[in-house]
């Protein structure tokens, strides 16, 4: 066995209605007034409103930021730092999907030290510590709540990602109750991004390890099992729950075990398209999966039967394709 190392958060709250207890997590860091990032359509559609009251009847004074867009640029960041700063919050939550988390965790690094934003940006460039750092999924996607990695927009086709351990929060919370309304659109495209980070990290040949292997299989298993039922019973709240549970666990895998060529493509169609990320991802899989058939075909075998729920019979490049139909 190589030698690896594995990194992730350390407490995770899972549990429906588990946002309402926010204030308890807030008081264990020693925050009373947070930053709550989010964005317009959450505040517009009350999803964050019976939160808000929640930590307020607790004694927690939320100073919210909610001009989140998807993509989230420099000047969004920016615009949510200096409200923070003149509002002297202690800590940062965010309740929404990756976008208000990226802006959360960047915006509690630059709460802390002197860094400029454009300093931050590449692979192990924050210097100094962060604000305490909640993090509150509403989409079954990212994983962004137990990664290292925000990304912002930087330009008018061009992001840019910041990569720190620094940027893991103290208290990721899974609550499948804010998933519920999400719609069947926005479920299959979030869905798809996270089978792909539980794929790439199981496939990745960079710092794959037993435990980012473990945690992508069972990932990809809840996914692949409930996708379907959560897009077509958004009510369902046994499918939100196991597809909130399946991103969290692709998210920690892929953030041991690097994603690779689906997100080195897909990062630039959004870029460029202004796509979603999720379906950005689902134009290029396929023909990824293909490509690397001829190196990773024993690989995409053993995730055959995963992602099929059948047995799979046949050499490991019939398992490929059969794989390859599954996720179609």
């Amino acid at each position: 066995m190589q030698p690896f190392e594995f990194n992730t958060v350390s407490r995770i709250v899972s549990g429906g209605g588990s946002a309402l207890n926010l204030a308890a997590e807030l008081d264990r860091l020693g925050v009373g007034r947070p930053l709550l990032v989010t964005d317009p359509g959450l505040m517009a559609i009350g999803l964050i409103q019976p939160l808000l009251r929640a930590l307020e009847d607790a004694g927690v004074v939320p100073v919210v930021f909610d001009q989140v867009r998807e993509d989230p640029p420099e000047d969004t960041v920016l615009a949510a730092k200096a409200l923070a700063a003149s509002s002297a919050v202690d800590g940062v939550v965010a309740v929404g999907g990756g976008s208000s988390m990226d802006v959360a965790k960047v915006v509690a690094v630059l709460l802390r030290g002197a860094q400029p934003l454009s300093s931050l940006y590449g692979v192990g460039n924050v210097q100094g510590g962060r604000l305490p750092l909640v993090l509150v999924p509403t989409t079954a996607g990212t994983g962004s709540e137990v990664t290292p990695v925000a990304v912002i927009t930087t330009g008018a086709t061009t992001k840019a990602g910041v990569s720190s351990p620094v940027l893991l929060p103290d208290v990721a919370v899974l609550d499948p109750d804010l998933t519920l309304g999400l719609p069947p659109a926005v479920t299959a495209m979030t869905g798809v991004d996270a089978m792909v980070h539980a794929i790439e990290a199981y496939t990745s040949r960079h710092k794959k390890n037993p435990i980012s292997d473990m945690l992508a299989v069972r990932a990809l298993e809840l996914l692949a099992r409930h996708i379907r039922t959560a897009v077509t019973d958004g009510g369902n709240r046994a499918a939100r729950e196991a597809m909130l549970l399946g991103a969290c666990l692709a998210g920690q895998a892929f953030a041991n075990a690097p994603v690779a060529a689906v997100h080195a493509l897909a990062y630039p169609l959004g870029g460029h398209y202004h796509i979603p990320h999720g379906l950005s991802n689902s134009l290029v899989l396929p023909s990824v999966l293909a490509f690397n058939a001829r190196s990773a075909a024993p690989l995409y075998a053993e995730l055959a039967e995963v992602v099929t729920g059948s047995a799979q019979v046949g050499s490991d490049e019939a398992k490929t394709q059969a794989l390859i139909d599954g996720l179609r």
